[in-house]
């Protein structure tokens, strides 16, 4: 999905919105979120979002790696990335074949609780 692509959405299902409005909203949405992750304070670099997921601004430390073709070690300079986390409500959207996150247990199996018509 694109920005227009939500733009459109936003548009369509939150009524009372002109297009222009409905892009504003997003843009404002969107540029929050970018304010947020770049903030310094590593507590205040997270961005939640309740049933969806959380971003998180994460430092790496410099460290030494290899170039594959050399095999010779290249330091790979500290930087900061950006991880998402989806939350559980999203996990279970995506996955609806394992309910409420549980999965069947291997130990378990076949101890009482047959599903089986006796």
């Amino acid at each position: 999905m694109t920005k227009a692509e939500l733009i459109d959405c936003v548009y369509e299902k939150v009524g009372g919105f002109s297009k222009k409005e409905s892009a504003e909203v997003v843009e404002a949405v969107f540029e929050t979120m970018k304010d947020t992750l770049a903030a310094a304070d590593a507590e205040q670099g997270k961005v939640k979002i309740s049933g969806f997921g959380n971003f998180v601004v994460r430092e790496k430390k410099q460290r030494i790696g290899r170039n594959p073709q050399t095999g010779e070690p290249i330091p790979i300079s500290a930087r900061c990335v950006l991880t998402f986390k989806p939350s559980q409500v999203l996990k279970n959207i995506l996955n609806p074949q394992k309910l409420s996150g549980r999965q069947a247990d291997p130990l378990n199996a076949g101890q009482g609780g047959s599903d089986r018509d006796p």
